[in-house]
């Protein structure tokens, strides 16, 4: 199969860009107009460091250090410095799609002509992208302003040829030796060059956009689940009627409810019940599940917007400007994508809350409608799903600790002179867990509803067949069915699969077509 190429401009990239790189190992190749415009940048750069008059980042220390003036011989050694100083993480390794989507977007920042760094280090970083050279970056280190300082420091002095990084055989060996296997020079820095390459919000922003595509097709996930429950809850479907939700406008809302009027199409269990005493309406977790998810859509997009705009930006202190000015900024506060990150958090903790409430409905006798005790086999022999819900119950009780907000909280660093921090890469590190976690207890919902609608299945009931092919999905997935206890977790392991894979979704849009 050939590589796909990702071809990066002076105008930012795109989220599809970003995973291409970060999880397909897209090559990546650098426009000719990018590297004019990093040139001419790179001119007023040298312009200025001819002169007597003092520029932060190009003849003056950083941060509280920024009062005294460097003198020209001492500018590469401050340039090398600010890298192995700042290289100050600990803590477990990062994530190895994280740590490319982070190189790749300061690159792309480089790439926009306003950081003032020549194209030979640009090239070298896109170089040490496509030989697969992936730096260790540790967990902690950033307080996501003055951008993500100690990861990306981490990252710059691979370019140097110091610390470690891992090859594309997934062996960890100094920095040297796989550039030199690569035939890939060290870079030299001069004037603002080490300060520029450490100087972004990428590492957060990386993390967002992977989080945005995961979460969408969770999202997706959640509503076939949530379609599946309601339908071995004999619950109604009359409250997905698009003309209800047409009062209520919000897209997103209206996007889930038709996702589960798809799935639920044909069913010939919705709307009937055990007794002679229908429901006049199901239970919030059941009712709702499409305000809930739908909140969670609408959060999703925005917190697209603001990545989009991101993924335009050229983040950077100081900036280059089209004129030639090179002038002081904040622009890279994390706060933007912070807050977005957080709220991410927050609808994760939600919707795993709203599916925990729907399994343990489906296993409380009392409330199930028909359906055995903790759906077992012979209750009391057996215990069913009882502890499965346990295993959901502690995930979503961890979720709610991870909703709460990183970007609430500052602490002040470098002798108060950066007094407030965006706490980002904390909120985008908590909310890659978050996100694991959603998955497991999506899966746990499938789980529980499908043993559930194969019991009315064989009580003589016949699910929609949308969710007959999810059953049957899942089913050769390894997810086992009804029956006697067994060891659960390879069960649980294997439907986490499903979900996380996107096997869920593909069984049912092959009969309803394509889910929002």
């Amino acid at each position: 199969m050939q590589q796909a190429v990702v071809t990066v401009g002076s105008r930012g990239v795109g989220p599809a860009d970003v995973l291409a790189v970060a999880r397909g190992d897209a090559r990546v190749e650098l426009s000719a107009e990018a590297l004019a415009e990093v040139a001419r940048a790179r001119g007023f750069i040298e312009d200025l460091a001819a002169k007597p008059d003092p520029v932060y980042g190009v003849s003056t220390g950083f941060g509280a250090l920024a009062v005294r003036h460097i003198s020209p011989e001492l500018r590469a050694q401050l340039q090398r410095n600010i890298v192995r100083s700042h290289a100050a993480g600990t803590g477990p390794r990062v994530e190895r799609e994280v740590v490319r989507a982070l190189m790749f977007l300061r690159l792309k920042t480089i790439a926009s002509g306003h950081t003032g760094v020549r194209p030979e280090v640009l090239q070298t970083m896109a170089d040490v992208l496509n030989a697969g050279i992936t730096p260790v970056v540790h967990e902690y280190g950033s307080l996501g302003c003055s951008g993500d300082l100690a990861p990306l420091s981490h990252c710059a002095l691979t370019l140097l040829g110091e610390g470690d990084a891992e090859g594309s055989d997934g062996v960890v060996r100094p920095a040297a030796e796989l550039l030199a296997a690569h035939g890939i020079a060290p870079v030299e820095l001069r004037e603002k060059e080490g300060l520029a390459l450490l100087n972004g919000t990428d590492g957060m922003l990386g993390m967002l956009v992977m989080a945005a595509a995961d979460l969408s097709r969770l999202l997706t996930g959640a509503d076939i689940t949530a379609a599946l429950t309601l339908e071995a809850l004999l619950g109604t479907d009359r409250v997905l009627a698009p003309e209800l939700h047409a009062v209520r406008p919000h897209p997103g809302q209206a996007a889930s409810a038709a996702n589960m009027a798809k799935v639920l199409e044909g069913s010939g269990l919705t709307g009937h019940h055990q007794d002679d005493a229908p429901r006049v309406q199901d239970a919030y977790s059941v009712r709702c599940a499409p305000q809930v998810a739908g909140a969670g859509r609408d959060t999703l997009a925005h917190a697209l917007l603001v990545a989009e705009r991101e993924l335009a930006a050229a983040v950077d202190n100081p900036v280059v400007l089209a004129d030639g000015r090179v002038e002081s900024n904040g622009n890279f506060h994390g706060a933007p994508v912070a807050y977005v990150l957080d709220f991410l958090a927050i609808a994760c903790a939600d919707l795993a809350s709203i599916a925990e409430r729907r399994t343990d409905r489906l296993l409380d006798r009392n409330r199930s409608h028909g359906l055995p005790a903790f759906l077992a086999d012979d209750p009391g022999v057996d215990s069913g799903l009882m502890i499965a819900q346990y295993t959901q119950a502690a995930l979503v009780s961890e979720l709610k600790r991870l909703a709460v907000p990183a970007s609430a909280d500052s602490i002040p660093s470098s002798a108060m002179q950066e007094d407030h921090v965006s706490m980002g890469w904390s909120a985008a590190r908590k909310l890659r867990t978050a996100v694991d976690n959603l998955t497991r207890v999506i899966a746990i919902e499938l789980y529980a509803a499908a043993r559930a609608l194969e019991l009315r299945a064989a009580a003589g009931g016949m699910p929609a067949p949308a969710s007959l092919a999810v059953l049957e999905a899942a089913r050769a997935a390894g997810v086992a069915g009804a029956g006697p206890d067994r060891f659960l977790s390879p069960d649980l392991a294997a439907a986490e699969a499903f979900v996380r894979g996107g096997g869920l979704v593909r069984a049912a849009e092959t009969v309803t077509g394509r889910l929002a």
